[in-house]
């Protein structure tokens, strides 16, 4: 995929590392004065790489939260997460060994400096500077740390993560060999597009192929990914910040535990997104598991792009690309503004039509339209089909107009709501779509009480309604 490429930092990076359960996913939160990683007492939670950008001293860094150097035996996953470890640490301007110092060196502790002096040597014969974290220290007026120098490295500083204590220090040494620089521009303007699915979909294995390496650690075990990832990739000259979500099983199939904690996090990832790119297996073909795993997406308003992943795996002839297509349409109704692809990450194919369609969806998200030309098709719409009357009573629709984007919400005024069916409404948000180009984004219609004697019917000459209007309208009805 020749015109996607991942977007590459020019912040210097500072990765953490230790054995299993020493706090580093902790100190990394810590560090970046924010809640990211996930922290459970369980060893081996954090699986993938995290990257997040900070600043200290006048100097800016991306810091980078791993997973533990001799992971459980009993985790299939553990040489992957080495792997990941290593590819970290081969770009690392500064490593941050995190001990445990309310147990004193251990013999993994030996183990664990031992790789990391192989892997300090960097790339091409550079020397990557050592700070060893000695974490847990929770009293200050006891010295945990000189027990650490056996380690063999110079820089030892006590620190306690959960309270804060020596973390000054610890960012003091940290940055001491890199240059001063600034963050970048806030990325805030850089959409967000998550990616969501049940376990074992492919999201990981996509989102890898989109950067062209390893940034996700992928595995047919379902429940790989825990944090959700956050990769920045340029397509086109244009940003896009991709977020590999963890799967997402449906509630009654939900575990206690980690499993709960990453559909919470899952949901705060769909928060800071645009968009959301929902993954179906196709080798099993659409599951009510995905129509209540996207319906967290739709409620929330998200663009959409469906994507019918591990289509190289499925025998096929004419008819199939069809008939799984109106499956989708039949299982998931409400999903119809979304476009469906029919890739597969592992092979390649077909990638190269969701960026396309992503970029479709999010200015379709953010498009607004006009009152007045709004009223002249509700004009159109009405007399194709008036609101049938309810008991006896007719509806009087008196205009509409749009009140809010991202997603497209418009405010229907009429003399009595209760009068407007929820397939008249329906019947309104399909006549939009086939008028105006909201493909990719989900439309929301709220139905208002105004008084006749109160509303000027709109004409064709009248200006828009007031911007300042429409938001209080949107504020009455948040109340």
């Amino acid at each position: 995929m020749s015109e996607i490429k991942k977007h590459s930092s020019e912040l210097p990076l500072v990765v953490i590392v230790g054995r299993p359960n020493v706090g580093k996913s902790t100190l990394f939160n810590r560090l970046i004065r924010k809640r990211v990683a996930i922290v459970d007492d369980q060893p081996g939670v954090t699986r993938d790489r995290l990257y997040r950008p900070t600043t200290w001293n006048g100097k800016s860094f991306l810091l980078t939260d791993t997973g533990g150097f001799f992971g459980p035996d009993e985790d299939p996953l553990s040489p992957g997460v080495q792997e990941q470890i290593e590819e970290a640490a081969k770009y690392a301007e500064v490593l941050c060994m995190v001990v445990d110092g309310s147990e004193g060196p251990t013999g993994l502790d030996q183990d664990t400096a031992d790789r990391i002096r192989r892997l300090s040597k960097g790339r091409k014969g550079k020397e990557i500077k050592v700070v060893v974290a000695v974490n847990k220290c929770d009293n200050p007026s006891v010295d945990y740390s000189t027990a650490f120098y056996e380690l063999g490295f110079k820089d030892v500083v006590p620190v306690s993560a959960i309270h804060g204590y020596g973390t000054g220090n610890l960012l003091d040494l940290l940055v001491a060999p890199l240059p001063l620089s600034e963050l970048p521009d806030e990325e805030d303007d850089i959409p967000g597009i998550a990616l969501l699915g049940r376990p074992n979909v492919g999201k990981s294995t996509l989102l890898n192929a989109l950067c062209g390496e390893k940034r996700s650690l992928v595995s047919t075990i379902p429940g790989t990914t825990r944090d959700p990832v956050d990769t920045l990739i340029e397509w086109e000259g244009k940003l896009f910040r991709i977020i590999d979500t963890a799967g997402i099983r449906r509630r009654g199939k939900m575990s206690q535990g980690l499993d709960r904690y990453s559909l919470m996090r899952g949901k705060a990832a769909l928060a800071r997104a645009n968009a959301a790119l929902l993954l179906i297996d196709g080798s099993e073909g659409p599951t009510e598991s995905d129509a209540k795993v996207f319906s967290i997406a739709h409620d929330m308003g998200r663009a959409a792009v469906l994507l019918v992943n591990k289509w190289d795996a499925v025998e096929k002839d004419t008819q199939t690309a069809g008939a799984t297509v109106k499956k989708i349409r039949e299982m998931m109704p409400w999903l119809n503004y979304a476009e469906v692809q029919l890739i597969s990450a592992l092979s390649g194919q077909r990638l190269q039509r969701i960026f396309p369609c992503i970029e479709q969806a999010l200015e379709n998200h953010k498009r607004r339209i006009p009152t007045a030309e709004l009223n002249r098709a509700l004009e159109t719409f009405i007399a194709k089909k008036p609101p049938p009357s309810r008991h006896g009573r007719i509806a009087n629709i008196y205009y509409w107009t749009q009140a809010n984007s991202t997603p497209p919400t418009f405010i229907l005024f009429v003399n009595d709501p209760e009068r407007i069916h929820f397939s008249y409404q329906r019947y309104l948000i399909n006549q939009l779509y086939e008028t105006f180009d909201f493909q990719g984004t989900p439309l929301r219609l709220i139905v208002r009480a105004r008084r006749s004697r109160d509303v000027e019917r709109p004409r064709r000459k009248q200006s828009d309604f007031d911007a300042a209007e429409s938001e209080t309208l949107m504020e009455d009805w948040d109340e």
